[in-house]
């Protein structure tokens, strides 16, 4: 779709999963300072120590738990981290249960690894929060791990503490591990509070937490990311971590540390704006006659559901992009769950948001 768009004039592309905003200017200026002062080496291949003790001291202090240094290894984005537990926690052959729909880059991720996805269907109905019971329905004897995205891509939405209570009966009944995928955590609307799964009693051992930059901090062409997981996991995947990469570039470790270690109103001031592009797009989704969508929990993507019209998502969003300008991407992208959808970002200005919400309108009325 990205590729469609650009051979055209006159788009509004709602595609990438990508913050507009710049990096916030004090970790330019840190990585600036680094590279002038000679941290243009290689780090340590799991990662510096003053970036490792920050993002332990993070989620110590996010979720209540100890975690230092040793609990962590510092990434080239959260994408390679995850590549980085399916070699490390799977084996060829194991099944890993996913959440439908799901960020599609994972299943190249499996099939690099030789590990199966199983899907878990969730709804529209609950607001597409993983239940439970139909985790446990998918489980097999090859079982071996779930992954968790929270707040979720494609649907934007989080996952509460009663959520994960109960999925976390069925992980620890089935001796599964859980690998979470946690880069949207900052990213959360309206009274919802994040919870990690790690903070779930008895889960902590049990879950192998990704995080990274790109989202929070909008660091996305840093590519700067991290695990937090037990120890022992930490240890041995050191040895991995030195044969992927070797290690992550050093100057951008210590502008990450600095983010970390600094003042996080350009956190807050970026999902205030996203909150206010929120409420642009989904009151006027809401407002196009046969177009419903779910209010967003976290990240920035609406999912509105479009399926009233008797077309599938892909052949609704070439359309709509071929006759009205407007990129998004088809839900069923996102797996078989997300047919009748389409993927909207709103990392995007107020006036491409609410010209892109016009465009759409007027396509509907026209077309369908």
């Amino acid at each position: 779709m990205s590729a469609l768009a650009l051979s055209m004039e006159n788009v509004i592309s709602l595609c990438i999963g990508e913050p507009d905003l710049d990096t916030p200017s004090h970790i330019i200026e840190a990585a600036s300072k680094a590279l002038r002062a000679g941290f243009t080496h290689y780090a340590p291949s799991g990662g510096l120590l003053e970036l490792k003790e920050a993002v332990a001291r993070r989620y110590s202090n996010a979720t209540g738990l100890e975690y230092g240094p040793e609990n962590v290894i510092i990434t080239t984005g959260t994408t390679q981290g995850l590549l980085h537990s399916f070699l490390g926690v799977l084996n060829p052959g194991d099944e890993v249960l996913v959440p439908d729909p799901y960020y599609p880059n994972y299943l190249g991720q499996f099939h690099i690894a030789g590990i199966k996805a199983v899907t878990v269907p969730v709804s529209e109905d609950n607001g597409f929060r993983l239940q439970a019971g139909d985790l446990e329905k998918a489980i097999t004897p090859a079982t071996k791990a779930v992954l968790l995205n929270s707040p979720n891509n494609p649907t934007g939405a989080v996952l509460e503490r009663e959520d994960l209570e109960k999925i976390s009966e069925i992980v620890k009944r089935y001796d599964l591990t859980v690998i979470s995928d946690e880069v949207y955590d900052s990213i959360i609307y309206d009274d919802l509070s994040y919870c990690s799964m790690a903070q779930i009693p008895g889960m902590q051992d049990r879950v192998i937490v990704h995080n990274g930059f790109s989202k929070t901090y909008a660091m996305t062409g840093w590519r700067l990311g991290y695990i937090v997981a037990p120890s022992k996991y930490v240890e041995q995947s050191v040895y991995l971590q030195e044969g992927l990469i070797s290690c992550a570039p050093t100057f951008t470790q210590v502008a990450a540390a600095a983010a970390l270690n600094g003042s996080q109103a350009c956190v807050a001031e970026m999902v205030a704006i996203y909150t206010r592009r929120r409420t642009i797009v989904l009151d006027g989704l809401n407002d196009i006659p046969g177009v419903s969508c779910c209010r967003t929990g976290g990240a920035f993507y609406a999912f509105p559901n479009i399926s009233s019209f008797g077309k599938s998502s892909e052949d609704f969003a070439i359309d709509l992009l071929k006759k009205d300008k407007v990129a998004t991407v088809p839900g069923s992208y996102f797996g078989k769950n997300g047919e009748g959808h389409l993927r909207l970002s709103f990392a995007a200005s107020d006036e491409d948001l609410a010209e892109a919400i016009r465009r759409i309108r007027k396509y509907v009325l026209e077309n369908c």
